[in-house]
């Protein structure tokens, strides 16, 4: 389950230490932007002695490694793949040629590691106008491709618009991500919303990039992070509602019938499947039926 990702500046000891307290599913230690040239190798250590020595109880590990145009991002992996992160977040990935340089160079430390290709998984992060008209190209490159993620502050940069809270700017490119990772069978996530202040504007934000079909959202504030869970999870009428649809499925397949209704509506399989996600999520969660509580 990975609702909520929070950024966590590679170079900010405090905040790499206590990141595993801040409820995120999932911390992405930055390498990258929130780290200047002069800092790139002291906060490559700090990150992959964080990961190394220190207890991130259940959250996963996400590293934003630097992009591929620069003299950084195998020394990144190189220290970074040896403490087995989840995922690698490739930034600035314009086409599927860039997934496929970074796939190689991390097969190559895979078997020096002499571990199974793709046991580190990969998330490009989409923050240009090329990338968006390539998502899906990029989500379907390679079988290491996990999820894709939308930044939009670089990407508002390069289309020449100003980035607003309402977003209308980034609609288009929102919805191309959406349809391209569920069309290579891949997770997406949305770009974070960066003001830390606005608890009302998050919770809008998070609550329209669901509605899109986004899997769950980044943040650059702790503040955030409580909202996203929320709304990235099913409420308990879902969860109860997912629970009839797969009894109803039980009695229908028992009483050999084919057609099978719920309150008056016909239960297909899009339907069945959502259930079953519902499900799975309620459990990893350890919430159950609303009757289970009573």
């Amino acid at each position: 389950m990975r609702r909520s990702m929070l950024f966590i500046p590679g170079n900010t000891p405090n905040l790499l230490i206590n990141g595993a307290y801040l409820g995120a599913d999932a911390l992405i230690f930055d390498l990258e932007d929130a780290v200047s040239p002069d800092e790139k190798d002291s906060a490559r250590n700090l990150v992959r002695n964080t990961m190394k020595y220190m207890d991130l109880r259940r959250c996963e590990v996400i590293v934003r490694i630097n992009s591929i145009d620069t003299d950084y991002w195998k020394k990144d992996l190189d220290a970074i793949m040896p403490q087995k992160p989840h995922l690698i977040m490739l930034p600035k990935s314009g086409c599927a040629q860039d997934i496929l340089t970074a796939d190689a160079y991390m097969t190559e430390v895979e078997q020096r590691l002499g571990w199974e290709k793709n046991t580190v998984r990969l998330m490009p992060l989409i923050e240009t106008a090329l990338g968006v008209e390539n998502a899906f190209a990029i989500a379907s490159a390679s079988p290491r491709v996990a999820a894709i993620f939308l930044g939009a502050e670089d990407l508002t940069a390069d289309l020449r618009c100003k980035r607003t809270k309402g977003g209308n700017e980034i609609d288009y490119a929102r919805g191309r991500m959406v349809v391209a990772a569920r069309a290579a069978n891949v997770d997406v996530y949305d770009t974070p919303f960066t003001d830390v202040n606005d608890d009302e504007g998050i919770r809008v934000d998070a609550e329209y990039a669901k509605s899109l079909g986004f899997t769950g959202k980044a943040s650059i504030s702790p503040r955030h992070v409580g909202v996203i869970n929320e709304v990235f999870s099913p409420s308990q009428k879902d969860i109860d509602y997912a629970y009839e649809v797969m009894e109803a499925i039980r009695l229908a397949h028992e009483q050999g019938r084919g057609a099978i209704a719920l309150h008056g509506k016909m239960i297909d399989a899009p339907i069945v499947a959502r259930a079953q996600q519902t499900i799975a999520m309620a459990e990893e969660m350890g919430v159950g039926k609303a009757a289970d509580h009573e």
